[in-house]
């Protein structure tokens, strides 16, 4: 129970904390509207990229006063806890911190894809999960984290001996991880897409584990909201909701086309793989074809299910990422809310 608790302060402590630190938060444009808006660094955010430049966010008068990307989800999470962000595409995991020990007033408004992490290996190294018990050196975010709770549940799902596994453990944004990959400094990752395509068709490795391996129904990705935005301007929210689904429907109908509008915006990223390889040993250009390839492993889906939240916040609750159980009524909006408008 006392490790427990130590943990989870450990991750309130993080999430409050790190905002002040190097978070990788870029602001990709600014508009008249009062809507602060944010994303992550990743194909998880389709919907987002694609609804900004359709220019549907102006068309419904959601045009953000800033459009904020991060580099990780924990980072975004952090963010959440100064008051500053209105709205957000975000991991579903670091959405649950933020929200249970932090204490940061958000509502799950829909979802946007399922899957869309996996565990990268080098195939001269690891050539089955087994591998992982042995001293080799395995890249993941910080605790609390959505690779870190998959790679929890890789060690579940397989059996693996959970304290091997952990000790060989070195904690670092995707990003990182792929350098270090590559490198030879990491014999194993484990990091959302696109990163994960990126390390499989740039460098080479192989794509061992994906969430929907371990995980069946695992929820990526929501786009949640404030309690203040959602009292303030109800109206904004329900354009937000339907902005996504026609966004998720263009990805769903054009995925070719999709494509191309993310690699442009993944490319226009200030810090990105390229600038870190340094020597430019390797290309790291986010391209249509890796983009398309990376989005073919997530469903992209606004679909929520209540059961498959709880899922998630029991087992962050299992393993101590969480202070206190709760409902994922709790988090969730009602579907009803806007039947009556």
């Amino acid at each position: 129970m006392l490790k427990r608790k130590v943990v989870f302060l450990l991750l309130t402590f993080m999430i409050i904390t790190v905002f002040w630190a190097a978070t990788g938060c870029s602001k990709q444009g600014k508009g008249p509207a009062g809507l602060n808006l944010a994303v992550e660094y990743n194909t998880h955010a389709a919907c987002a990229y694609v609804a900004q430049s359709e220019g549907w966010l102006e068309e419904r008068g959601c045009e953000p006063e800033a459009f904020e990307v991060y580099a990780t989800g924990v980072a975004l999470a952090a963010a959440l806890t100064k008051d500053s962000i209105d709205a957000a595409y975000i991991c579903l995991v670091p959405a649950i911190t933020a929200y249970a020990n932090a204490e940061v007033p958000i509502k799950i408004v829909c979802g946007t894809h399922k899957y869309g992490y996996a565990l990268v290996v080098n195939p001269a190294k690891i050539n089955t999960v087994r591998d992982l018990e042995k001293e080799m050196k395995i890249g993941c975010v910080k605790e609390g984290g959505a690779t870190d709770v998959l790679l929890h549940k890789i060690i579940a799902y397989y059996g693996l001996d959970r304290q091997k596994v952990l000790g060989n453990v070195l904690r670092m944004d995707p990003a990182k991880q792929i350098m270090a990959l590559g490198t030879g400094q990491l014999d194993a990752v484990v990091v959302p897409e696109h990163f994960a395509s990126i390390a499989e068709q740039k460098l080479g490795f192989r794509m061992l584990v994906k969430s929907q391996d371990v995980w069946p129904q695992m929820q990526g990705s929501v786009l949640i909201v404030t309690d203040k935005l959602l009292q303030e301007d109800p109206g904004k929210v329900k354009d937000l909701l339907e902005i996504t689904s026609l966004a998720t429907d263009y990805i769903n109908e054009s995925p070719s086309l999709a494509a191309e509008i993310l690699a442009e915006k993944l490319n226009a990223f200030p810090v990105d793989l390229q600038e870190l390889a340094g020597d430019g040993s390797h290309d790291f250009a986010v391209t249509p074809e890796l983009v398309a390839s990376s989005m073919a492993n997530l469903e992209y889906t606004t679909r929520v299910e209540q059961a498959e939240i709880q899922e998630v916040i029991d087992f962050m609750q299992q393993l101590g990422y969480i202070k206190e159980h709760f409902s994922a009524a709790d988090i969730l909006l009602e579907q009803s809310y806007f039947r009556s408008e």
